[in-house]
């Protein structure tokens, strides 16, 4: 493919990524599939281009007069984010072949126009409505939070499978293997890998055999201040994709009852070959709307861990395209959602036991507030220890927020 053409690609997948909600990882291996003329480099650097518009899409919107189709998009990172003159613009918009359409004159315009005065939303490369929230939230470190949550690729991190091997042994296989594996410096059971360029984990004989499995070391650490261990009952209220239920059941050391439960049935069975590629045991539940399914076991978990559904603001890094997603009204949908899950998962805590909220979002709404709310409406659970945040910008991690409580006997 010539330059021309990967452009016009790049601006065909970012059309793709806009009128859907898949993620823009899904788009771009679909296009692919579908266009089995670009070879490996064309793909790279037409998920390259995507990649760098995604991160940087508020402000060249911003330069483009607020236009966000893929063309646009793109036009803009070329003179803003590769420092391209208009010449050399409209060399690669000459129309020939696969190429994009000649520049019009309105186009030319924003090119030459530069980026003027850019407000703070701009600058910071957040969506405008969370600004605030952050602000509020970070203080003066507010555009540094921002810039790390949006800008870097996010590394690989992998949490080692103590039941089948130690860190030590799965560093020395991953270098046997050619890659440069180091150690996470909050989890002591994490190792991490450059994501540059990304390796096929997935195809790694220490995956296929359960001594690793794909796990940013900010949901290792939360797991590990959960406090799970050998002989309790534990409940992954929330499971979704099961990362943190093999986290909780690895420090159950294989003793104790793990159960984990989700409102999607799909989500369940999809755990189901990463608990047996980890030999874990644990007991799939699906639970109703409104928790029901779970009355069993009402006042009987030693630990319920609720990672509850958000915006997942946190891996912005590794998922730029939902952050232009994601709206003010969403975000008071996911709040109230938050608020009623925590209390239908505090019927299941037993007096003595202990009741973990997480989210991966950076956003207050989610995480303070829901706390705050949940805290009101339940004086019989005390917070035990302070909540904690973890982001890019302060841990190297995805954003979490963590809050433990402890129900009175």
């Amino acid at each position: 493919m010539t330059p021309s053409a990967r452009l016009a690609a790049a601006a065909s997948v970012l059309d793709s990524i806009a009128q859907g909600r898949q993620p823009a990882e899904a788009v771009l291996k679909a296009w692919g599939a579908a266009n089995r003329y670009a070879g490996s480099k064309d793909r790279r650097a037409i998920a390259d281009r995507v990649y760098k518009v995604l991160r940087a899409r508020g402000r060249l919107s911003w330069i483009m007069g607020g236009r966000e189709d893929g063309r646009a998009l793109v036009i803009g990172s070329l003179a803003a984010l590769d420092g391209l003159t208009l010449e050399e613009i409209e060399a690669l918009h000459s129309g020939d072949g696969y190429g994009p359409r000649p520049l019009s004159k309105q186009e030319r315009s924003r090119i030459t126009a530069g980026e003027g005065d850019l407000p703070g939303w701009v600058q910071a490369g957040l969506p405008e409505f969370v600004v605030e929230d952050f602000k509020a939230t970070f203080g003066d470190r507010w555009t540094e939070e921002a810039r790390e949550l949006m800008q870097p690729r996010a590394p690989i991190d992998l949490r080692v499978n103590l039941a089948r091997a130690t860190v030590d042994q799965v560093e020395a296989e991953l270098i046997e293997a050619g890659l440069q594996p180091s150690r996470t410096p909050g989890s002591p059971v994490g190792l991490r890998l450059a994501s540059e360029p990304p390796p096929n984990v997935q195809a790694l004989e220490a995956f296929k055999s359960g001594r690793i499995e794909i796990q940013d070391e900010g949901s290792q650490i939360v797991c590990a201040l959960a406090g799970a261990a050998p002989g309790l009952t534990v409940v992954d209220y929330c499971a979704g994709g099961g990362g943190k239920t093999l986290g909780l059941a690895a420090a159950l050391e294989g003793q104790g009852t793990l159960v984990a439960s989700d409102v999607v049935a799909k989500r369940l069975e999809n755990i189901r070959p990463r608990l047996a590629r980890a030999s874990v045991e644990a007991e799939l539940r699906l639970i109703g709307q409104n928790g029901g399914g779970m009355e069993d076991l009402n006042g009987q978990a030693d630990l319920v861990f609720v990672d509850a559904p958000c915006s997942g603001s946190g891996t912005w890094r590794r998922r730029p395209e939902d952050a232009w997603r994601l709206t003010a009204e969403e975000v008071e949908r996911l709040h109230a959602l938050q608020v009623r899950i925590l209390d239908q998962a505090a019927k299941l805590v037993k007096p003595g036991g202990r009741l973990a909220y997480v989210t991966c979002s950076m956003l207050s709404r989610e995480n303070e507030a829901s706390a705050d709310a949940f805290e009101t409406a339940h004086p019989e659970f005390a917070p035990v220890g302070a909540r904690r945040r973890l982001s890019p910008a302060a841990t190297n991690t995805d954003g979490f927020f963590f809050a433990l409580y402890e129900r009175t006997p």
